[in-house]
């Protein structure tokens, strides 16, 4: 097994993700089996309950596990699927060791960071590395070298690197290189955060050199001089006009071969699926615009998979999208709503806060026949839009946000028996059922699809009938047709909702159905 660890130091938010992701392509472009691995050092079992304000956007995986965005750049660049086991905390890590003292796996000795903590968290990464049958192993430490709760993981792959071969073994870290008044790059930072890496016994094999424009080689020859890595080596990884061209720039800087000869393995004929797709990323010229309504629109990251899966629709259709980012509680303040956009999209969000404002844009959608998405909470405020504005249910709304005769979203008699909160949250793939003659099964073009969820209230049973009286088609559903998973409005040409996130599936080179289908029609291009 070979073992590719990423580090970052000076900052965080510099771009670990992406470069392990891309680290990740650039080998499974060569037919590498890859597993990726993402070290959380916070001490939350996983990232379920965090503010997107400070944390962005809660992906989640096949089995339900709710994780980090980066995990999301993992699946989207290498192709895979991963599960919560992909995702090492520090509170997974002691919650295992805890649970192993109590039953007493320890025969009596005193629990500490070294041993126990440490050979968890080995014993983690390789039981993840051999159960997915995987050729490399990447794994990236999150936050930054010198980080009290990162320091366990640290020390954990000091003694994986003494305990593996030299040649199966290789450290990348990714530091940042910042620019003086005059321009000039500051090599002083990645200095002392290698420093600090090797005060705790880690020498990088690898610099990848964050910098607002490309590193020059009197850049590369001085971090190779007091970092002590060869100078190709040194990898600059400038701002990309795109994240998915990062994988190119790697292999322009020649880290692929690098990673290769360090590791010993043999180079391969990439298939060069990746560069495809990137250049007809780059020939597109046309553009539409996608107004995206939300409450967390000020942190982007919140939505990071549904702007991904925009782009990718766009790829497919063959435009550029264009995000008009709408605070959805301004929406809410304002009079007569007016969005100026070619397609409006109403993501997912909990709580009752702007909801009023999403649905009057969806409001504003429907009535003008402009391309609409909604997603999660964002399918549940369109049924209550058209409850209220159709059907003339004025009281129309989800008993998540107010107690009404006409509580269209509501939970299902066997949830309310659950008084915990959270307690009855749909998690990760669930199977669905799509009706024929439909714009779902045109998009899909299948009977069956496994889509990622990531909610508790559900379409009410009790109201479909007058829905579907009124134009409102539900046109995918699970549980047997209990739970409503899909709604359209054959109406308007493209008025679109599911109750699941599908953003979560897409990949820019195979992009979500409901993405490429609500792109084209904001295009004006045929479905």
């Amino acid at each position: 097994m070979k073992y590719i660890m990423v580090t970052g130091g000076v900052m965080s938010g510099l771009g670990k993700g992406i470069t392990s992701a891309s680290i990740g392509r650039l080998l499974v472009e060569m037919g590498y089996r890859v597993v990726p691995i993402k070290i959380d050092p916070y001490i939350n079992i996983d990232a379920g309950t965090m503010n997107p304000f400070q944390h962005g956007e809660v992906y989640v995986l096949k089995d339900g596990t709710e994780v980090d965005l980066d995990l999301g750049h993992y699946e989207r660049f290498i192709g895979v699927e991963l599960t919560g086991d992909h995702n090492i905390t520090t509170g997974k890590i002691y919650r295992n060791v805890i649970e192993k003292e109590r039953k007493g796996e320890y025969l009596g000795q005193t629990v500490q960071i070294i041993p126990h903590v440490t050979d968890e968290i080995k014993s983690w990464i390789r039981r993840v590395a051999k159960e997915n049958d995987a050729e490399i192993c990447l794994v990236e430490i999150g936050g930054t070298v010198g980080d009290i709760e990162g320091m366990p993981f640290l020390e954990a792959i000091r003694q994986m690197r003494n305990e593996e071969k030299p040649e199966d073994f290789l450290l990348v870290h990714v530091t940042l290189v910042p620019l003086d008044s005059s321009g000039e790059q500051k090599t002083k930072p990645t200095q002392h955060s290698v420093k600090e890496l090797r005060s705790i016994g880690l020498q990088p094999d690898v610099i990848v050199g964050r910098c607002a424009r490309r590193l020059e080689e009197g850049t590369k020859r001085k971090i190779s001089l007091f970092c002590d890595v060869p100078v190709e080596a040194v990898i600059s990884a400038e701002d990309a006009s795109d994240i998915y061209e990062v994988p190119l720039m790697f292999r322009d800087e020649g880290l692929d071969d690098y990673i290769l000869s360090k590791l010993k393995l043999e180079k391969r004929e990439p298939s060069g699926e990746w560069e495809r797709m990137v250049e007809k990323l780059r020939s597109l010229e046309d553009e539409v615009t996608i107004a995206v309504v939300g409450k967390y629109v000020d942190v982007q990251d919140s939505y990071l998979s549904i702007r991904e899966a925009l782009k990718h629709g766009g790829i497919e259709a063959g435009c550029k999208v264009r995000i008009l980012w709408i605070d959805s509680e301004e929406l809410e303040k304002a009079g007569d709503v007016e969005i100026d956009a070619d397609g409006i999209l109403v993501p997912g969000g909990f709580g009752k806060r702007g909801a009023e404002g999403k649905i009057k844009a969806i409001e504003y959608a429907r009535e003008n026949d402009i391309p609409f998405l909604g997603i999660c909470f964002g399918f549940q405020l369109a049924v209550i839009e058209f409850a209220r504005h159709v059907i003339g249910w004025e009281d129309a709304n989800s008993s998540e946000l107010a107690e009404t005769e006409h509580a269209v979203i509501d939970l299902l008699p066997e949830q309310k028996e659950i008084d915990e909160l959270g307690g009855t949250m749909r998690l990760g793939d669930i199977e669905v059922t799509i009706k024929p003659g439909t714009m779902a099964m045109k998009l899909y073009g299948r009977e069956k699809i496994y889509e990622r969820h990531r909610h508790r209230y559900e379409v009410n049973p009790d109201f479909i009938s007058e829905f579907e009286k009124y134009g409102l088609i539900f046109s995918g559903y699970s549980d047997g047709g209990r739970r409503m998973e899909i709604m359209e409005y054959p109406k308007n040409k493209f008025f679109f909702g599911t109750q699941f996130h599908p953003e979560f599936k897409s990949r820019p080179y195979s992009p979500s159905p409901p993405f490429v289908g609500f792109v084209k029609a904001a295009y004006g291009v045929e479905i």
